[in-house]
Formats: structure tokens, C-alpha cells, sequence
């Protein structure tokens, strides 16, 4: 059932990356090359940079951001990245030449706080400024943020629950005249910029994912021969085919493509350790490894 899922994911995720980009198998190259023209060159260096500076295992995040922000320049125009915010809230190119995100998205990248930054700015344009924020994780539906003064019964009001992200409460009146909401969750709805970062981060997949002018090549790099064939045969004890993790793992792009291929496994709670070991491995720390691997040899 959990694969059945994951494939229902990726096949949403191609049809948005049909309908936003127009391409049937979205890759770094061609990526990088529409946001040259968007973004602009020098702007779209800088994403090449910062996405360089990731681990591996983070370059589809970096790479899916930048998909967000040339969604969102496209509705917005160039003119977002150089609009003051007034205060102390630098303009978003100030914020792509430094090197850490800014509050309130200190817990992000740089690349996926603007990407978060941009989709809710595109879906305040859509649908108006949101009059409060709630978090799904619960999905109570009555009265989950104040009210504006003077809302009527009947009204329906604008919720943000994540970046770019939003649904409707509409205002209805409880018993004894108090008024109060209801969340309709039917009315939840994406930005293009969020589409635009989930879709690709998930039709793309980890990766591999070379970058213009690498060199060496980072997916070429060897990785510890004991520790992937441990790691490798423990993947096929525990439930995945020889197709998903391949016959060897000889370099780190060996390691990232069957991360990828095992995607939906690794994602359940016992395969947790792995994944963590499989990171490791792709660091080439030492030290980092030799403690993740102590994890999966008490794992199942």
C-alpha cells in the first residue's frame, strides 16, 4: 500500500511538472536553463552555488526551491527580488547573496526560505492576505482562529496552514448568537510556486543531479567498500529487490540512486537507521559513519 501511494505522488508530480514547465522528465540542466531566463543568469548562478554547497541527499530540496522561485518570478515578475520589505526585513536578493535564512525561517535554507517567502507572497496575490494561520496537523474544523471584527455569518475568510498554502473558514453563528468557524477543508489549495517545489523535488526524485561546471564530478566519488556492502545487503534482507539498490554500490551516485529507487521503504520507521547510515556513507566523515553504522547493526 505505502509503494501504491508513492507512485500516486509521482504521478501528480509529473502532471504538474507537465503543466507548469511543459516537460515530460524535469532534470537539473533543463531546470537551470529556464531560470537563466527568468531568474536571470547572475541569480541563478548564485542557486547553482548554494545548491553545490548541499549534501547529496539535499540537492534535490535546493534544486526543487529553485523550481519554486521561477515559478513564483513568472507571476510576480523580477521586480520581487529587488522590493524592499521595509524595516528590517532585507529584500530577497539580499537575502540569496548571504549564506542563512532570516527569521521567520531561520529552520530552512536560504533557497527554500525564498521558495517558502515567494509562494506565500504569489498566494497573497490569489487569494488576499490570509486572516490567521492554523496547523493541520490537527483537523479540527470549529473555530481554530479569531475572528475579524464585523464578520458575518455566511463570509469566508482566507487561512494560511503552510508556505503558500490555504483554505477557507467561513463564519457561521454557535448556539446563543456567538459566531464562530468552520474550516472547509475541500477549499485547501496550493500557490504555483509550492506546486512548482513539491512537484519537482518529487518527479525529479534524489538524484543523481549534476551541475553545470562541476568538477570532479561529487557523484563520482568512492565511498567505503565494507560499509556499502553491508548497508547494500541489509536493504535486500529487509524487504528491497536487487533492482532497487543495484548489484554494487561503487560511488556516491550508486548510493543516492538507490536511496531514490528505495524511496518508499526507507521512509517507514524501520528503515530510518538505514537511511541515516546511507547519509553517512555519502559524507565521507569517518567518524559520523562509523556511528550510524553501529545503528544498523542493531537494527532488524
Amino acid at each position: 500500500m505505502r509503494e501504491f501511494r508513492a507512485e500516486d505522488a509521482r504521478n501528480e508530480a509529473r502532471r504538474l511538472i507537465r503543466d507548469l514547465f511543459h516537460q515530460e522528465h524535469p532534470t537539473a540542466r533543463l531546470l537551470l536553463d529556464e531560470a537563466a531566463d527568468v531568474l536571470g543568469e547572475q541569480r541563478t548562478a548564485r542557486c547553482v552555488e548554494l545548491a553545490q554547497g548541499a549534501a547529496l541527499t539535499r540537492r534535490s530540496s535546493e534544486l526543487a526551491a529553485v523550481a519554486g522561485l521561477l515559478i513564483g518570478t513568472r507571476a510576480l515578475g523580477a521586480g520581487w527580488w529587488s522590493a524592499g520589505r521595509g524595516g528590517k526585513i532585507p529584500a530577497p536578493d539580499e537575502v540569496l547573496a548571504a549564506t542563512t535564512a532570516i527569521e521567520p525561517w531561520t529552520d530552512l535554507t536560504v533557497l527554500e526560505m525564498l521558495a517558502a517567502w515567494i509562494a506565500d507572497d504569489t498566494a497573497d496575490l490569489a487569494w488576499g492576505p490570509p486572516v490567521g494561520t492554523v496547523d493541520l496537523n490537527s483537523w479540527q474544523a470549529e473555530d481554530r482562529l479569531a475572528l475579524p471584527e464585523g464578520a458575518a455569518p455566511g463570509r469566508r475568510l482566507v487561512v494560511s496552514f503552510d508556505a503558500g498554502g490555504r483554505l477557507d473558514a467561513v463564519v457561521v453563528t454557535r448556539p446563543g448568537g456567538v459566531p464562530g468557524s468552520d474550516l472547509d477543508f475541500s477549499s485547501l489549495r496550493y500557490s504555483g510556486p509550492a506546486e512548482a517545489q513539491w512537484s519537482w523535488g518529487v518527479a525529479a526524485g534524489l538524484g543523481p543531479h549534476a551541475l553545470p561546471g562541476e568538477d570532479p564530478d561529487p557523484y563520482a566519488e568512492t565511498v567505503d567498500p565494507h560499509a556499502s556492502e553491508t548497508l547494500r545487503r541489509w536493504a535486500l534482507r529487509n524487504g528491497a529487490t536487487v533492482e532497487q539498490v543495484g548489484a554494487r554500490w561503487q560511488a556516491k551516485g550508486d548510493v543516492i540512486a538507490a536511496i531514490e529507487r528505495a524511496d518508499w521503504m526507507w521512509r517507514s520507521g524501520e528503515w530510518f537507521a538505514w537511511w541515516r547510515a546511507a547519509s553517512a556513507l555519502l559524507t565521507g566523515d569517518p567518524l559520523q559513519l562509523a556511528a550510524r553504522m553501529e545503528d544498523i547493526s542493531s537494527a532488524p
